[in-house]
Protein backbone atom coordinates (compact mmCIF):
# COMPACT_ATOMS: atom_id res chain seq x y z
CA UNK A 1 0.00 0.00 0.00
CA UNK A 2 1.08 3.52 -0.58
CA UNK A 3 2.40 6.14 1.92
CA UNK A 4 -0.33 8.66 2.94
CA UNK A 5 1.53 11.67 1.07
CA UNK A 6 0.73 9.75 -2.00
CA UNK A 7 -2.67 8.56 -1.23
CA UNK A 8 -4.38 11.41 0.71
CA UNK A 9 -5.38 14.15 -2.67
CA UNK A 10 -4.62 17.15 -0.54
CA UNK A 11 -1.19 15.70 0.11
CA UNK A 12 -0.58 14.05 -3.29
CA UNK A 13 -1.42 17.73 -4.71
CA UNK A 14 1.25 19.00 -2.51
CA UNK A 15 4.35 16.46 -4.24
CA UNK A 16 5.52 18.74 -6.61
CA UNK A 17 5.39 22.13 -4.90
CA UNK A 18 7.67 20.82 -2.33
CA UNK A 19 9.97 19.01 -4.84
CA UNK A 20 10.89 21.17 -7.54
CA UNK A 21 14.11 20.33 -8.05
CA UNK A 22 14.19 17.05 -10.19
CA UNK A 23 17.35 16.69 -11.37
CA UNK A 24 17.77 13.41 -9.85
CA UNK A 25 15.40 12.17 -13.24
CA UNK A 26 18.32 13.91 -15.56
CA UNK A 27 20.88 10.79 -15.60
CA UNK A 28 17.75 8.47 -16.21
CA UNK A 29 16.54 10.32 -19.41
CA UNK A 30 20.17 10.18 -20.30
CA UNK A 31 20.13 6.38 -20.05
CA UNK A 32 16.77 6.22 -22.08
CA UNK A 33 19.22 7.66 -24.62
CA UNK A 34 22.46 5.56 -24.24
CA UNK A 35 20.41 2.39 -24.43
CA UNK A 36 18.11 3.35 -27.45
CA UNK A 37 14.49 2.91 -25.62
CA UNK A 38 11.56 3.56 -27.01
CA UNK A 39 9.41 2.27 -24.60
CA UNK A 40 9.49 2.66 -20.97
CA UNK A 41 7.52 1.27 -18.16
CA UNK A 42 8.06 4.14 -15.25
CA UNK A 43 7.18 1.90 -12.02
CA UNK A 44 6.27 3.78 -9.01
CA UNK A 45 5.24 7.05 -11.33
CA UNK A 46 3.79 8.93 -9.01
CA UNK A 47 2.65 12.34 -9.77
CA UNK A 48 4.13 11.58 -13.61
CA UNK A 49 7.22 13.81 -13.37
CA UNK A 50 9.40 11.53 -14.94
CA UNK A 51 7.12 9.68 -17.34
CA UNK A 52 5.72 13.24 -19.06
CA UNK A 53 9.54 13.94 -19.36
CA UNK A 54 9.75 10.98 -21.45
CA UNK A 55 6.52 11.63 -23.26
CA UNK A 56 7.74 14.86 -24.31
CA UNK A 57 11.12 13.31 -26.00
CA UNK A 58 8.57 11.16 -28.07
CA UNK A 59 9.09 7.43 -26.15
CA UNK A 60 6.31 5.50 -25.83
CA UNK A 61 5.57 5.47 -21.45
CA UNK A 62 3.32 3.16 -19.44
CA UNK A 63 3.19 4.53 -15.91
CA UNK A 64 2.52 2.59 -12.83
CA UNK A 65 1.69 3.49 -9.16
CA UNK A 66 -0.66 1.88 -6.44
CA UNK A 67 -1.59 5.26 -5.57
CA UNK A 68 -4.93 6.92 -6.73
CA UNK A 69 -4.66 10.11 -5.61
CA UNK A 70 -0.91 10.81 -6.93
CA UNK A 71 -2.80 9.31 -10.74
CA UNK A 72 -5.00 11.79 -10.34
CA UNK A 73 -2.04 14.63 -10.02
CA UNK A 74 -0.46 13.22 -12.84
CA UNK A 75 -3.12 12.75 -15.31
CA UNK A 76 -4.17 16.02 -15.16
CA UNK A 77 -0.84 17.66 -16.31
CA UNK A 78 -0.36 18.92 -19.72
CA UNK A 79 0.48 16.04 -22.53
CA UNK A 80 -0.69 13.35 -20.04
CA UNK A 81 -3.18 11.95 -22.47
CA UNK A 82 0.37 10.59 -23.99
CA UNK A 83 1.03 8.41 -21.17
CA UNK A 84 -0.57 5.13 -20.06
CA UNK A 85 -1.51 5.51 -16.68
CA UNK A 86 -1.96 2.13 -15.19
CA UNK A 87 -3.24 2.09 -10.73
CA UNK A 88 -1.38 -0.91 -9.78
CA UNK A 89 2.07 -2.19 -9.11
CA UNK A 90 4.42 -3.92 -11.24
CA UNK A 91 3.67 -7.44 -10.15
CA UNK A 92 0.89 -7.40 -11.64
CA UNK A 93 0.68 -5.48 -15.11
CA UNK A 94 -1.25 -6.23 -18.16
CA UNK A 95 1.04 -7.47 -21.07
CA UNK A 96 3.52 -5.06 -21.68
CA UNK A 97 6.54 -5.18 -23.99
CA UNK A 98 9.08 -2.09 -22.94
CA UNK A 99 13.10 -1.27 -23.63
CA UNK A 100 13.29 0.02 -20.18
CA UNK A 101 11.87 0.07 -17.21
CA UNK A 102 12.92 2.66 -14.45
CA UNK A 103 12.46 3.04 -10.79
CA UNK A 104 13.27 6.75 -9.40
CA UNK A 105 13.89 7.90 -6.23
CA UNK A 106 12.66 6.18 -3.28
CA UNK A 107 10.69 3.40 -5.17
CA UNK A 108 12.83 0.25 -5.03
CA UNK A 109 13.33 0.96 -1.06
CA UNK A 110 9.59 1.61 -0.67
CA UNK A 111 9.01 -1.86 -1.41
CA UNK A 112 10.28 -3.06 1.63
CA UNK A 113 9.21 -7.08 2.21
CA UNK A 114 11.03 -9.44 0.40
CA UNK A 115 7.62 -11.26 -1.63
CA UNK A 116 7.03 -8.12 -2.97
CA UNK A 117 10.36 -7.00 -4.01
CA UNK A 118 10.56 -10.16 -5.90
CA UNK A 119 6.90 -9.67 -7.31
CA UNK A 120 8.06 -6.33 -8.62
CA UNK A 121 11.31 -7.80 -10.26
CA UNK A 122 10.23 -10.13 -11.86
CA UNK A 123 7.16 -8.17 -13.57
CA UNK A 124 9.41 -5.49 -14.40
CA UNK A 125 11.36 -8.74 -16.03
CA UNK A 126 8.24 -9.93 -17.91
CA UNK A 127 7.28 -6.43 -18.92
CA UNK A 128 10.81 -5.85 -21.11
CA UNK A 129 11.83 -7.12 -24.40
CA UNK A 130 14.64 -9.53 -24.60
CA UNK A 131 17.67 -7.47 -24.33
CA UNK A 132 15.66 -4.74 -22.34
CA UNK A 133 16.83 -3.14 -18.89
CA UNK A 134 15.32 -2.24 -15.95
CA UNK A 135 17.25 0.64 -13.75
CA UNK A 136 16.74 1.99 -10.26
CA UNK A 137 18.71 3.81 -7.69
CA UNK A 138 18.90 2.79 -3.47
CA UNK A 139 20.74 4.46 -1.04
CA UNK A 140 24.36 2.85 0.17
CA UNK A 141 23.23 2.12 3.78
CA UNK A 142 26.83 2.53 5.05
CA UNK A 143 26.22 6.31 4.48
CA UNK A 144 23.32 6.30 7.09
CA UNK A 145 21.08 8.67 5.11
CA UNK A 146 18.29 8.67 8.02
CA UNK A 147 20.83 10.87 10.67
CA UNK A 148 19.31 14.00 8.60
CA UNK A 149 15.83 13.11 8.70
CA UNK A 150 14.88 15.44 11.44
CA UNK A 151 12.36 18.32 12.21
CA UNK A 152 16.12 20.35 12.28
CA UNK A 153 17.48 19.35 8.93
CA UNK A 154 14.28 19.44 7.19
CA UNK A 155 11.65 21.96 8.79
CA UNK A 156 10.09 24.57 5.69
CA UNK A 157 7.27 26.58 4.88
CA UNK A 158 6.47 26.52 1.16
CA UNK A 159 3.75 28.88 -0.06
CA UNK A 160 1.56 27.26 -2.60
CA UNK A 161 -0.22 28.63 -4.94
CA UNK A 162 -4.06 28.27 -4.17
CA UNK A 163 -3.87 26.91 -0.95
CA UNK A 164 -1.34 29.14 1.00
CA UNK A 165 1.19 28.26 3.76
CA UNK A 166 2.29 24.92 3.86
CA UNK A 167 4.45 23.88 7.00
CA UNK A 168 6.41 20.34 7.00
CA UNK A 169 9.48 18.65 8.76
CA UNK A 170 10.46 14.66 8.82
CA UNK A 171 11.05 12.71 12.28
CA UNK A 172 12.84 9.71 12.52
CA UNK A 173 10.83 7.04 13.98
CA UNK A 174 12.65 3.59 13.81
CA UNK A 175 15.61 2.13 12.85
CA UNK A 176 15.53 -2.01 12.69
CA UNK A 177 18.18 -3.25 10.86
CA UNK A 178 17.52 -2.65 7.25
CA UNK A 179 14.43 -1.02 7.60
CA UNK A 180 13.83 2.62 8.43
CA UNK A 181 10.60 4.26 9.64
CA UNK A 182 9.98 7.97 9.31
CA UNK A 183 7.33 10.51 9.67
CA UNK A 184 6.42 13.88 7.83
CA UNK A 185 3.89 16.18 8.77
CA UNK A 186 1.82 18.77 7.09
CA UNK A 187 0.46 22.13 8.37
CA UNK A 188 -2.02 24.18 6.63
CA UNK A 189 -1.95 27.56 7.21
CA UNK A 190 -5.19 28.16 5.69
CA UNK A 191 -7.18 26.40 7.52
CA UNK A 192 -4.94 24.43 10.60
CA UNK A 193 -5.38 21.24 9.45
CA UNK A 194 -2.67 18.78 10.37
CA UNK A 195 -1.56 15.47 8.08
CA UNK A 196 0.96 12.80 8.71
CA UNK A 197 2.49 10.51 6.71
CA UNK A 198 4.61 7.82 7.70
CA UNK A 199 6.52 5.96 5.37
CA UNK A 200 8.95 3.05 5.89
CA UNK A 201 12.23 2.46 3.60
CA UNK A 202 14.38 -0.67 2.91
CA UNK A 203 18.37 -0.25 2.76
CA UNK A 204 19.83 -2.90 0.71
CA UNK A 205 23.22 -3.83 0.75
CA UNK A 206 24.98 -3.78 -2.83
CA UNK A 207 25.80 -7.94 -2.91
CA UNK A 208 22.47 -8.08 -1.66
CA UNK A 209 20.57 -6.49 -4.52
CA UNK A 210 22.75 -7.88 -7.02
CA UNK A 211 22.17 -11.63 -5.60
CA UNK A 212 17.98 -10.61 -6.16
CA UNK A 213 18.52 -9.32 -9.51
CA UNK A 214 20.45 -12.60 -10.56
CA UNK A 215 17.78 -14.80 -9.07
CA UNK A 216 14.85 -12.88 -10.98
CA UNK A 217 16.93 -13.78 -14.14
CA UNK A 218 18.96 -10.38 -14.55
CA UNK A 219 22.46 -9.77 -15.84
CA UNK A 220 23.77 -7.06 -14.00
CA UNK A 221 25.57 -4.92 -16.51
CA UNK A 222 26.85 -2.03 -14.42
CA UNK A 223 26.43 -0.21 -10.70
CA UNK A 224 26.86 3.37 -10.71
CA UNK A 225 27.23 6.54 -8.87
CA UNK A 226 24.26 8.92 -8.91
CA UNK A 227 25.57 12.15 -10.23
CA UNK A 228 23.50 14.29 -7.82
CA UNK A 229 24.31 12.25 -4.65
CA UNK A 230 28.41 10.91 -5.55
CA UNK A 231 29.07 8.62 -3.51
CA UNK A 232 25.50 8.47 -1.48
CA UNK A 233 23.70 5.86 -3.85
CA UNK A 234 23.70 2.83 -6.11
CA UNK A 235 22.41 3.26 -9.59
CA UNK A 236 21.52 -0.66 -10.48
CA UNK A 237 21.67 -1.39 -14.56
CA UNK A 238 20.37 -4.85 -14.91
CA UNK A 239 19.61 -6.85 -18.63
CA UNK A 240 17.51 -9.09 -19.17
CA UNK A 241 18.97 -11.46 -21.32
CA UNK A 242 18.64 -11.54 -25.63
CA UNK A 243 17.27 -14.45 -27.14
CA UNK A 244 20.78 -15.91 -27.84
CA UNK A 245 20.82 -16.57 -23.84
CA UNK A 246 23.26 -13.32 -23.58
Amino acid sequence: MADECFRHPRLAALYDVLDTDRGDLVPYLRMADEFGARSVLDIGCGTGAFALLLADRGLEVVGVDPAGASLDVARARTGADRVRWIEGDAASLPALRVDLATMTANVAQAITDRRSWQGTLRGAHEALRPGGHLVFETRDPARRAWREWTREHTHRVTEVPGAGTVESWCRLLDVSGPLVTFRWTYVFGADGEVLTSDSTLRFRERDEVAADLVEQGYRVRDVRGAPDREGREFVFVARRPGEDGR
